[in-house]
């Protein structure tokens, strides 16, 4: 069990934050200091407005830096390779077939950050990540979308690779 201010994340998506944060501290810090080192040798910086963008851009900087910091001091690391698969949870991939119907897709679920439905990728807090997580092969679920209920059967748990 995670407390509160703990996020679920996969490896990939703790590297993921860890590359943000490095490009964000490394680059882009420098970046915008020498934007602002240039826009006060234009002299006067009451009505300069290349500065003052620059310092409004470095605080939106800094503030994704502190939340990305706090985000991966928080980080509960899920491994995939040592999830149980005797249920759907973070760190397992998913397949799941529609009731009426038939379509089956597979997903892997991840942290809420890491979602990507379109490369398979689904949060553990959405719709259906909630719907089926914790949930055995050969359950049913029914899911509320945006686009009206979904009954899924669960076809399969795996570790995600």
């Amino acid at each position: 069990m995670i407390d509160k201010n703990q996020e679920l994340v996969t490896p990939e998506g703790l590297e993921k934050l860890q590359l943000e944060l490095d490009h964000l501290t490394d680059v882009r810090r420098k970046e915008i200091a020498n934007r602002i080192r240039q826009a006060r040798e234009f002299g006067d910086i009451s009505e300069n407005s290349e500065y003052d963008d620059a310092k409004a851009e470095q605080g939106l900087l800094e503030r994704r830096i502190s939340e990305i910091q706090r985000r991966v001091r928080n980080a509960k690391v899920v491994d995939p390779s040592q999830v149980d698969t005797s249920s759907v949870d973070v760190g397992t991939r998913v397949t799941l077939r529609v009731v009426e119907g038939g379509q089956e897709r597979t997903f892997q679920i991840v942290g809420a950050n890491e979602s990507d439905p379109g490369s398979g990728k689904l949060s553990h807090a959405s719709p259906v990540g909630r719907a089926v997580l914790k949930r055995k092969v050969g359950e049913k679920v029914m899911v509320s979308t945006p686009r009206g209920a979904t009954e899924y059967e669960i076809i399969n748990v795996e570790a995600a690779s």
